[in-house]
């Protein structure tokens, strides 16, 4: 595959960035929710917050113009991006801290670049290697230290096997997006269409839940919460990342899943009291060095 990471404008980067680090923040105040929402109720909310607020991007002047097999990796896109990632996420962060929960999803680089190689067959550049090495490092240094951590009681192994699960999901969105806007389906039209999938598929599970909920338990404040969250995650967040994956390779866009974990953290530091470690910071420099890396001119 060329090689397209100089003649990817800088926009492209600024909305990776901005796509995932909306991502990073949602996945830290989530924990703020999923303590009074249970995480297929807050899901369901989640989806058909997001799919009312998108209807005129789902049924557009001049009816479905999306081919047969397009609509078969949207499913599949919204299958792994939104239900799996979602019941994943919400119940990692449901058993573990936000710092952890964000610096795991560290992972996410190696990840998508496996995919990439396997489902897009892109060549890995030097430096895109060297980037995916880094991230890998945050997350073995999180590991190592984890014991010791000052956040760490709140964390379970469990919890932790649910964020694993995310990262991979994770991995499947970003891999099945750039099929995707390779086709020249529009963001807006593919945030739409696998926001009113995933409402469907998440449907019977949270009327499950809703079945056994005191909604008196919300408060407004709470609810404001969660349909900004569902804007958040649903809408601007998908908007930003699949405008920006147009111009760069999966593989390489993969580092830019960085900026998750970073936000993320921050939130458990600034918002919710987390105390940060020196691996913490481990994690913060080898983001930002591999974000340099991928996107430093030849």
């Amino acid at each position: 595959m060329k090689d397209r990471v100089a003649a990817a404008p800088p926009s492209a980067y600024l909305y990776l960035v901005a796509g995932m680090a909306v991502v990073g923040a949602y996945v830290g105040f989530s924990k703020v929710i999923v303590e009074t929402v249970p995480v297929f109720l807050l899901a369901t909310l989640r989806f058909g917050i997001a799919a009312l607020a998108m209807l005129p991007w789902t049924f557009p002047r001049g009816g479905l113009a999306i081919a047969w097999p397009l609509r078969g990796t949207l499913v599949a896109e919204s299958f792994f991006g939104n239900f799996l990632f979602s019941i994943c996420m919400l119940s990692g962060v449901a058993r573990t801290s936000a710092t952890a929960a964000g610096l795991i999803m560290s992972m996410l680089p190696a990840a998508v670049a496996v995919l990439s190689l396997m489902a897009l067959r892109e060549r890995i550049q030097g430096r895109t290697l060297v980037a995916i090495a880094l991230a890998v490092i945050g997350v073995g240094a999180l590991t190592l230290a984890r014991g010791a951590a000052p956040d760490s009681g709140d964390a379970t192994p469990a919890g932790n096997a649910f964020m694993v699960g995310a990262v991979f999901c994770e991995a499947m969105y970003v891999v099945l997006g750039k099929r995707l806007t390779d086709a020249a389906v529009g963001p807006m039209r593919i945030s739409a269409w696998i926001n009113g999938v995933g409402f469907a598929l998440m449907l019977p599970f949270g009327l499950w839940q809703a079945r056994h909920f005191d909604f008196d338990r919300v408060t407004t404040t709470l609810w404001t919460l969660i349909v900004v969250y569902a804007i958040a995650a649903s809408v601007l967040s998908t908007w930003l990342w699949l405008t920006g994956l147009k111009h760069v390779p999966a593989s390489r866009a993969g580092v830019f899943t960085t900026a998750l974990p970073v936000t993320s953290a921050l939130v458990g530091m600034v918002f919710l009291g987390e105390r940060p470690t020196i691996a913490h910071g481990v994690a913060f420099v080898c983001a930002v060095v591999g974000i340099a890396l991928v996107t430093r001119r030849r």
